[in-house]
C-alpha cells in the first residue's frame, strides 16, 4: 500500500511507523512473517541491533528473501542497527562489519549509539573511539548516517543534539512522559530525525490498557489515541515492536494520523487530549504534580518528578501495573533506568519551598513507594 514517508534527518524519509524488531525472536520464519506484514502496510523504515539477540540474522533472512520474490519492494526498506558504546576503534570496525554480515547488506542507512546515557558515552561518540568508529563508518561508505539512542537526562540529550554530529535521535517521547518532547521539536526544527521509542509498551502498556484510561481517553483507544498524539507533534516515526504480524494493525489504521484536526470520522484529537487531562487532574486533585522540575536538585539525588509521574498514572488513569512495573525497574537496570527510588528520600524539606503547587513532596514519595514497591513483573529491556 502507498504510504507517507517524513524526514528523517539527514537519511532517506521514512513511514510514520517503523518495524522494531526486538520481538519476533520465535524463528525465523515469524521475523519473515512480519516483514511481510511491515511491507503491506506501507512501512519502509525497519530498526534491529546486535543486542536483540538473533533479531539480526533473522532479518537478514527475512531481507533475501523479500529481495527474491519483491525486488523494489526491499530495495524500498530503509534500515537502521545500533551499536552499544565503549568498543576501541578495532573492536567496533569488526562489531559493525558482523553486523553487516548478518543482515546480508553492504551498507546501513543509519547507524546509531544504543544507548548514549551516561557523559563518558557521549564523550565516547564525539571525542574518543567511538568518533573515530563513525567517521570511518560514514567515510567508508558504510552508513548512510549516525544517530543514537538515549534513556539519559535532559542535559545529555541537549549537549549530544548541539554537538551536531548526529542526524537522528531515538527517545522516550510519549503522551505520557512528555519530559523530552521539548528536546524532539527542537531537534525536529533542526532537522534531525526524532523516533519514538515504543509509544505502546513503555509509554504506558497501552496494549493493555486499565478500565480508567479507556474511558478517558474515549472515543480513542488509549493507544491510538498516544499514536496521533505524537504524530501530530511532527514527531518522524514511532516504533512498532511487533511479534506477528498483528501488531502491526495500527500503522494501516492509522493512515490519516498527522494533524490535530479531526479526523476522517469525526473524532477530534484536541478534545479528547483536553478531556484526558481534566479526568486525570479530578482524580489526583490537589496532589496532582505538575511535572515543572523545581523541586530539584533533590540532596538525596531522588528523582522527584519521574517518581511522582508514577504516582499520577497510578491514581490519575488507573495504570498502576505499568507504574508498578516502571517503579521497580530503579536500581535494576544500571544506566537504563533511574537508580534511587522514593525510600531514599530523607524528608529534609528542601524540595518544599520550590514547589509552586506546595505540594507534600516527602509525603508524596512515600505514598509513591507504598503503591508502587513490588517484586519486579518482567524484564523489559531484554
Amino acid at each position: 500500500m502507498a504510504a507517507a514517508r517524513r524526514p528523517f534527518g539527514r537519511g532517506r524519509p521514512v513511514s510514520a511507523f517503523t518495524l522494531g524488531t526486538m520481538r519476533a525472536l520465535d524463528a525465523p520464519a515469524v521475523m519473515e512473517a512480519v516483514l511481510e506484514a511491515a511491507v503491506a502496510a506501507g512501512i519502509n523504515h525497519i530498526e534491529t541491533a546486535p543486542a536483540y539477540g538473533p533479531a539480526e540474522a533473522f532479518l537478514g533472512r527475512a531481507l533475501a528473501r523479500l529481495g527474491e520474490r519483491d525486488p523494489a519492494a526491499r530495495a524500498s526498506l530503509v534500515l537502521t542497527s545500533k551499536l552499544l558504546p565503549g568498543a576501541d576503534l578495532g573492536d567496533g570496525r569488526a562489531q559493525l562489519r558482523a553486523c553487516l554480515r548478518r543482515l546480508g547488506v553492504e551498507r546501513l542507512d543509519n547507524l546509531a549509539v544504543h544507548g548514549l546515557n551516561r557523559p563518558e558515552h557521549l564523550a565516547w561518540a564525539l571525542s574518543g573511539p567511538g568518533a573515530d568508529l563513525l567517521a570511518w563508518a560514514t567515510g567508508e561508505g558504510l552508513v548512510g548516517q549516525v544517530g543514537f539512542s538515549s534513556h539519559g537526562d535532559t542535559a545529555l540529550i541537549e549537549a549530544a543534539l548541539a554537538s551536531g554530529r548526529f542526524g537522528f535521535c531515538s527517545l522516550h517521547v510519549h503522551l505520557f512522559d512528555q519530559e523530552r518532547l521539548p528536546l524532539a521539536r527542537a531537534a525536529l526544527a533542526e532537522g534531525i530525525g526524532v523516533m519514538a521509542i515504543s509509544p505502546a509498551d513503555k509509554g504506558g502498556r497501552l496494549q493493555d490498557p486499565p478500565p480508567e484510561l479507556v474511558a478517558d481517553c474515549a472515543p480513542f483507544a488509549p493507544l491510538e489515541l498516544a499514536y496521533r498524539f505524537l504524530l501530530a507533534e511532527g514527531i518522524s516515526t514511532l516504533t512498532l515492536g511487533a511479534a506477528g504480524p498483528e501488531d502491526l494493525a495500527w500503522a494501516v489504521r492509522l493512515a490519516d494520523a498527522g494533524a490535530t484536526a479531526p479526523t476522517s470520522d469525526g473524532r477530534d484529537l484536541a478534545a479528547a487530549l483536553a478531556r484526558l487531562e481534566a479526568a486525570g487532574r479530578e482524580r489526583l486533585g490537589a496532589d496532582r504534580c505538575g511535572q515543572c522540575r523545581q523541586c530539584l536538585p533533590c540532596p538525596n539525588a531522588v528523582p522527584i518528578p519521574a517518581l511522582l509521574r508514577l504516582r499520577n498514572l497510578a491514581v490519575g488513569h488507573g495504570m498502576e501495573p505499568f507504574a508498578t512495573e516502571r517503579y521497580n525497574l530503579i536500581g535494576r537496570a544500571g544506566h537504563w533506568w533511574e537508580a534511587v527510588d522514593a525510600s531514599a528520600c530523607g524528608r529534609c524539606g528542601a524540595c518544599l519551598p520550590r514547589c509552586p503547587l506546595q505540594l507534600p513532596i516527602p509525603d508524596l514519595l512515600a505514598d509513591t513507594h507504598r503503591r508502587l514497591a513490588a517484586a519486579p513483573r518482567r524484564r523489559l529491556w531484554g
